[in-house]
């Protein structure tokens, strides 16, 4: 890795300012986004090349009230029906589809409510993505947690009775190995029942190994299927690289992960063609893995430490709910999350139309379980957040909420033999 100040240093040195405002300024200076470096394994596959006929091809203004009404009536939603669903004609039709997503979600799920917490145990980042709080010229606290601190927290958040976890860190192959996840995974399972990652995308023998340690999903968020916004915004380090990274979900089920999760950050590039590309990722995904689990996340912006604030006015509560309803609609049988990102309010809303599945406990920041969880001071200094939460409930909370709307919340309901 060439640049290490973001490890060593408090303040960014001459030379690493210098490169910064080189790579913002000079795009001449920054390595082909769509190049590989390496290391990088590449696997032959056809997904990212259907995915993206269709995103290039998606004319969301040329849906009109026919098309949005069509795509309700029939009883299996096609990808035209979908990219209707998402178009703009389709903003009038929201409580025709919220009915229609309700019912698959009912019929396919259940009443059911599923509740993990996130664990980040490193902040430690080798890109420089403009939006993220871990980004590598970020001045914040960074801090890795050793396998004493990790258990500590692990422990602290299972006696609150959570009993899935994702563990989380920054994208720094130095500073979080792929050999520390490992570890991390196999502390995880001594006290949960599911184990998720979301980590910088690896080879598929890595992610083989890290399933071996116990890992059983793998979340990664493509942050925008737009690659000419994703190079703008991606301006050093492995993250750069566009199609490795779409190809992460795919590598993780060559390497036998049982489940793998998709996301783009809605806010950063046209919104619909974003949700239109992470649905469409899945779509192509189930047809060639069929036993795998899959599921979705639909993220907004959220303001970040030593930056403008950066807030969602581009895509509301009801475009997102669009969303979440068509994805509902076009994918039955897929997981859909919504982080704490989103206000309780919402999450208490959406979990009754098309969500399955939501945060409790979160803190995004390294090291502070203890002080969240016990109101007790956390006795080590504490890593900087990621971003800003909207909804801080509790997990005795969110399970008593979830419950007096009249759904069933679930801490689990996968058992190895």
């Amino acid at each position: 890795m060439e640049n290490q100040f973001f490890v060593d240093s408090e303040f960014l040195s001459p030379g690493a300012l210098a490169k910064k405002h080189q790579l913002e300024n000079d795009p001449a200076s920054r390595k082909n986004h769509m190049e590989y470096l390496p290391g990088m394994e590449i696997i032959k596959s056809d997904v990212c090349e259907n995915v993206m006929s269709h995103v290039n091809s998606y004319e969301p203004g040329k849906y009109a009230a026919s098309d949005v009404k069509a795509a309700l009536e029939h009883d299996t939603c096609t990808i035209e029906d979908f990219k209707a669903l998402l178009s703009p004609a389709a903003e009038k039709f929201l409580e025709q589809m919220a009915q229609r997503a309700r019912l698959e979600t009912s019929k396919h799920f259940g009443n059911t409510v599923y509740l993990f917490t996130p664990l980040y145990i490193a902040n430690y980042c080798e890109n420089y993505c403009v939006y993220c709080g871990f980004n590598c010229y970020n001045h914040i606290q960074r801090m890795k947690l050793s396998m004493e601190q990790i258990e500590h927290e692990m422990k602290i958040i299972a006696d609150s009775g959570m009993e899935e976890i994702l563990l989380l860190t920054g994208e720094s192959r130095t500073k979080s190995s792929v050999e520390y996840i490992g570890e991390a995974c196999k502390l995880a399972r001594k006290y949960f029942r599911m184990v998720g990652l979301e980590i910088y995308p690896v080879n598929t023998d890595e992610y083989k190994y890290l399933h071996e340690c116990g890992a059983d999903y793998v979340t990664v968020f493509q942050e925008t299927y737009d690659t000419v916004r994703y190079e703008q915004l991606h301006l050093f380090g492995h993250k750069r690289v566009w199609p490795y990274r779409f190809d992460s979900q795919e590598r993780a089920l060559m390497g036998g992960m049982r489940g793998v999760a998709f996301s783009a950050l809605l806010g950063l590039s046209d919104f619909r063609k974003d949700a239109l590309a992470s649905a469409l990722h899945v779509y192509y995904l189930q047809r060639k893995y069929p036993y795998a689990e899959m599921s979705l996340s639909c993220p907004r912006l959220r303001p970040i430490i030593n930056n403008e604030k950066i807030n969602p006015l581009d895509v509301h509560e009801k475009q997102l709910c669009q969303v979440l309803c068509a994805y509902r609609i076009f994918l039955p049988f897929v997981g859909i999350t919504v982080s704490s990102r989103e206000s309780a309010e919402f999450r208490n809303g959406i979990v009754k139309i098309a969500a399955t599945k939501v945060s409790a406990g979160v803190s995004t920041g390294i090291g502070d379980h203890e002080s969240k969880y016990t109101g007790k001071e956390a006795s080590d200094a504490q890593g900087d957040e990621q971003f800003e939460i909207s909804d801080g409930r509790s997990l005795e909370k969110m399970y008593s909420d979830i419950s007096e709307e009249g759904l069933q919340p679930v801490l689990n309901d996968y058992l190895y033999v």
